[in-house]
């Protein structure tokens, strides 16, 4: 199975695709994680990527394009993968299909973890860890049973991410629907997106994704 998980930073995706991955063997597929990789493994695409980054220019789709068909020549025919942050153009969902077509593959599942943006401010700018052992925390939904003092290791420092900021995210949020919203007409004139709450809990996202990806 070949699905794209599409939501904004904040939403939830890396816990769900951490989840399916555990849960059905599907691999992740992040467009800049395999970037980094094939520049440090030196791969020919890597390489090009590489020249591209150190002129200081944008790596072209036609790069990206052999990154992931590179990746997915690595996996078996059989193993799902998620696809995040790629694509977001509608020449690169030309491309992806161009690359499934090449190696037998089709996209089966596009799935939007749809947010408030409201709410998602609030979710991330109240975020907060423990400086010690990295326990997550929130100003609203979770804090310290003693104030001040980490629950799981008794560290008494704590620190919140620069980028939490409610300008910062609702920045976030204005890039994300300016890219996504070339490419979702694509898919749903195929009838293959869904949405989900990704403001639910997580377990309740969890149960709403496996919800549609076994109704095939």
């Amino acid at each position: 199975m070949n699905i794209i998980l599409l939501g904004p930073p904040g939403a939830g995706k890396g816990t769900q695709a951490s989840r399916l991955e555990e849960a059905r063997g599907m691999v992740q597929l992040s467009t800049g994680d395999m970037l980094r990789a094939a520049v440090k493994a030196g791969t020919p695409v890597g390489l090009k990527a590489k020249a591209v980054m150190d002129a200081g220019e944008l790596v072209s789709d036609e790069i990206v394009s052999g990154i992931i068909g590179d990746r997915l020549d690595e996996l078996g025919p059989d193993t799902g993968v998620i696809f995040d942050g790629y694509p977001r153009t509608a020449p690169q969902a030309e491309s992806l299909d161009a690359i499934l077509t090449e190696r037998g593959r089709s996209l089966d599942h596009v799935i939007e973890l749809a947010v408030d943006e409201d709410a998602l401010v609030e979710r991330i700018t109240g975020r907060f860890t423990c400086a010690t052992c990295g326990e997550g925390y929130h100003d609203i939904f979770k804090q310290p049973k003693m104030a001040g003092v980490c629950d799981k290791c008794g560290g008494t420092e704590f620190k919140r991410r620069p980028d939490d900021n409610e300008e910062t995210v609702r920045t976030r949020m204005a890039e994300y629907h300016a890219k996504t919203a070339p490419i979702l007409p694509i898919y749903e004139a195929r009838g293959i997106v869904s949405r989900v709450d990704g403001m639910a809990d997580m377990n309740d996202v969890t149960q709403a994704i496996a919800v549609i990806l076994d109704d095939r």
